[in-house]
């Protein structure tokens, strides 16, 4: 059967990368976590002092910033590398959670990712999740899935993730942390995170991550198998 692009737009902590990751294995296809790579690049903008409100800084250190996944056979996932360094646990802390909505809403900052991320996917069998992949990244993905779920149960997940990491953080700050990248990924001016018109929505609030990914891996079976009947496979615009 021809693969195809997977699109996974949503929420923070809706499930989508661990979803998404999941899915990618089990259906043999490459994960392509696009939070991360937006992640390394606050965590690069903070290690080198880069002020947001610099325009010509920004710029001007992108073209510095290299963002690679590399499979990790000890843990069996993919790792994020920033210019050869692995930043995988490093990206997840609070820290660069407070303020990695802001780095992603630099409009210079979306071009370069977004270019990255087209190149990664044009030979498909890919899996992405992100806040514009099926609006931006890529509009002719076979298949999007618009994740969501609810906002007190969604800052509960996260608490647990960071819980398990040493960070504890009051819920009442992880909510408030929630609610403002919600609003900035909502309102930003470029790639705003929306619901693409021909994604399919996923409520996770009340769904174990077997059911997720089960949910997730017959809808792209259902796509390929009424593709692959009538024939429609259509090359990605990247």
């Amino acid at each position: 059967m021809p693969k195809i692009v997977i699109a996974i737009d949503g929420f923070s902590s809706c499930g989508k990368s661990t979803t998404a990751k999941q899915v990618a294995a089990r259906m043999g296809y490459a994960y392509i976590d696009t939070g991360a790579m937006y992640r390394s690049v606050t965590l690069y903008f903070l290690e080198n002092h880069i002020a947001l409100t610099n325009p010509k800084a920004v710029l001007d250190a992108l073209p510095h910033i290299h963002i690679t996944f590399n499979f990790n056979p000890k843990t069996g996932r993919n790792e994020t590398c920033l210019n050869g360094l692995n930043v995988e646990e490093e990206i997840r802390k609070m820290y660069i959670s407070n303020i990695v909505s802001e780095v992603s809403a630099i409009p210079e900052v979306r071009y370069a990712m977004v270019a990255q991320q087209q190149k990664l996917g044009r030979r498909r069998g890919v899996v992405m999740d992100g806040r514009d992949i099926g609006t931006k990244v890529f509009p002719d993905a076979e298949l999007k899935v618009f994740m969501t779920a609810d906002a007190v149960i969604r800052a509960q997940r996260r608490q647990i993730e960071l819980l398990q990491k040493g960070e504890m953080i009051g819920l009442d700050v992880i909510l408030e942390n929630l609610k403002k990248r919600d609003f900035i990924d909502s309102n930003r001016s470029e790639g705003p995170l929306r619901k693409a018109e021909d994604a399919i929505e996923l409520d996770t609030s009340y769904l174990t991550l077997d059911e997720q990914i089960d949910w997730v891996i017959q809808q792209a079976d259902e796509k390929i198998s009424s593709l692959h009947r009538k024939g429609h496979f259509k090359p990605i615009i990247a």
